[in-house]
């Protein structure tokens, strides 16, 4: 005997495939929305990480930003101090000169020979005198010559003038040039030998 099944097997098996796909589109949508979920979160923590780096490098910044202006100001107080420490040692050096320079003209500055002026500029010397003659001028070019504070006079002019009113005489008045040397380099001169204490009888 021959069995016929009546039922819609067909649309029974078309209503579970579709029950079968709309879960299997609920779970995908979970997945994916998780999935989602879960990037978001990844990027969102390493946005938050790399903003944290950024405001600490800010502030390593701005921290060495200062001390970069501090270490400038310490190095132009230095250059200042460097500075002034050169100057106080050049004068230190050289505040001897002008007293060597005037005991020099005192002791070779000859007879018949005057000053008119004296000029300092570094370790150059400029001087203009009256000469009673010629002869008075070359005598005091060889004085600074010998002198162990004094080198390389040059004559720069020379020429004759009057001097006084009714009484006027003709003198030189003549212009040179020469070199004060350095304290250190200058020859010390002898000191005077120390006189005798005179013997008595007691």
């Amino acid at each position: 005997m021959m069995r016929i099944n009546l039922l819609p097997h067909r649309a029974e098996k078309r209503r579970a495939r579709q029950i079968q796909f709309a879960a299997f589109g609920v779970i995908s949508a979970v997945l994916g929305g998780l999935l989602v979920g879960f990037v978001q979160v990844a990027i969102g923590t390493q946005i938050s990480y790399q903003e944290r780096r950024n405001e600490y490098l800010k502030q390593e910044t701005a921290i060495l930003d200062k001390q970069i202006e501090e270490i400038k100001k310490l190095r132009e107080q230095t250059r200042s101090l460097l500075a002034r420490k050169n100057v106080v040692e050049s004068l230190q050096s050289t505040r001897s000169d002008v007293v060597h320079l005037l005991d020099q003209m005192l002791r070779i500055l000859p007879d018949g020979v005057s000053l008119k002026s004296l000029k300092q500029t570094g370790n150059r010397i400029s001087l203009v005198g009256y000469a009673q003659s010629n002869a008075r001028i070359s005598t005091l070019m060889r004085a600074v010559e010998d002198s162990p504070w004094l080198e390389s006079p040059t004559l720069i002019e020379i020429h004759a003038t009057t001097t006084g009113g009714k009484n006027a005489k003709r003198i030189s008045e003549f212009s040179m040039n020469f070199n004060l040397t350095r304290l250190q380099s200058a020859p010390a001169e002898p000191a005077a030998p120390a006189a005798k204490p005179a013997s008595g009888k007691k």
